[in-house]
């Protein structure tokens, strides 16, 4: 039975944890070591650190507090954005990032995918995909949800698993930060269209969201930032509910 995973997420801007509805009116949280070593504390599985606005300003990562962050900590460290070459993922795992996502660069040189798994191991390479609905399919936006394309997201991700990609990091726009559950029917498609694990992300407001989209979807983890940041539960509290509910939990 497949074990699932719970992961705070961390959407860092300015060095500060920041919080909005749809990519938009982002405000303060708290400060990324702080927050993830509580949340590790509570149980999480792994954290995702997002510098959502690296793309938009074409600048790398905030090492310095990736490197802060990660000394805090003992689960897996996921880092994305502003990465775009093979150098900057390798710069990442040097701060200390066990895995790395690509998003806006993925799009523009799938060949980095290739680059980077053959470099550094599939699972070390997340591929990050923002998808807003587009009639009946979703397609793909880039640089922090401020550029859309044409990109078909369910074939994005087959076609980043074959690139060499260990993991789907599944946003979606439409959701994000809406707080009335995850996009079901496209983590749905995306989990079942690829072999590698998706993370189910954007639209989470309790725990019974992370139930919906466990029990009625492939997804392998569960990714959330609200109902944690505005301490609506804690991860613990969510891992015991699951539990109580049947699914196979870390």
């Amino acid at each position: 039975m497949l074990t699932r995973r719970i992961i705070p997420c961390l959407d860092v801007k300015n060095g500060k944890v920041v919080k909005g509805v749809n990519f938009e009116n982002l405000r303060d949280v708290g400060h990324p070591p702080e927050l993830a070593e509580e949340y590790e504390r509570q149980g999480a599985d792994e954290i995702t650190f997002l510098d959502i606005t690296a793309s938009i300003e074409t600048r790398q990562t905030m090492l310095d507090v990736v490197s802060e962050t990660a000394r805090r900590l003992f689960v897996p460290l996921t880092v994305g954005g502003g990465i775009r070459t093979y150098s900057d993922m390798r710069d990442a795992l040097n701060a200390g990032a066990d895995k790395v996502s690509v998003n806006s660069a993925a799009v523009a040189n799938p060949d980095i995918i290739t680059e980077c798994s053959e470099g550094f191991g599939s699972q070390c390479v997340v591929v990050a995909i923002d998808a807003k609905r587009k009639g009946n399919s979703w397609v793909l936006s880039t640089h922090g949800g401020t550029r859309m394309t044409d990109i078909d997201a369910v074939e994005w991700a087959q076609r980043a698993q074959d690139l060499g990609a260990g993991e789907i990091l599944l946003t979606s726009m439409d959701a994000d930060g809406v707080k009335t559950g995850y996009d079901i029917p496209l983590t749905e498609a995306v989990a079942d269209a690829v072999s590698i694990p998706v993370i189910a992300s954007g639209g989470c407001g309790s725990k019974e969201h992370i139930y919906e989209v466990f029990s009625q979807t492939n997804a392998s983890a569960a990714l959330a930032a609200s109902i944690f940041h505005y301490r609506e539960c804690t991860v613990g509290d969510v891992k015991q509910y699951l539990r109580d509910k049947g699914v196979e939990i870390r």
